[in-house]
């Protein structure tokens, strides 16, 4: 199953935290993985500021910095094409959600993922609004 991960999914992978083990279950059933071109420096900010509050060592920032740049490599990187952005506007127009989470919806329908993880209750509405299968994580 082609499977796309947002970045609150995707990070799950490199934090240990609530539903990092259902991450990691959609991630062993997934004939591909996708992520959006803006997962990357999502995920590099959510660990640098889990780094600033003391939540990771430098230690840490540094094995799960390698870790997503090893996971990437495997993934398939969707990037912003101006059908991704048109398609993000509609997904804007029809549900209440933040411009990156728009971005990702519309990445995974440019992919056409056949699963799209996330742990954003209005994303994951959002994308079954579009027409994506959704899995919480």
């Amino acid at each position: 199953m082609k499977t796309f991960l947002d970045s609150s999914a995707f990070a799950k992978r490199f934090v240990d935290e609530v539903g990092s083990d259902k991450v990691e279950e959609a991630c062993a059933q997934a004939s591909a993985l996708g992520v959006s071109v803006i997962c990357v420096p999502e995920i590099i900010s959510a660990l640098n500021r889990r780094r600033r509050e003391r939540a990771l060592t430098a230690a840490q920032y540094a094995k799960a910095k390698r870790c997503l740049f090893d996971d990437i490599r495997d993934a398939d990187l969707i990037n912003l094409a101006e059908r991704v952005v048109g398609s993000a506007i509609g997904v804007l127009e029809g549900s209440p959600v933040r411009a990156m989470d728009a971005l990702h919806i519309a990445c995974a329908l440019e992919w056409e993922a056949e699963l799209f993880v996330s742990s954003d209750k209005s994303q994951l509405s959002a994308a079954r609004r579009v027409g994506l299968k959704t899995h919480a994580v």
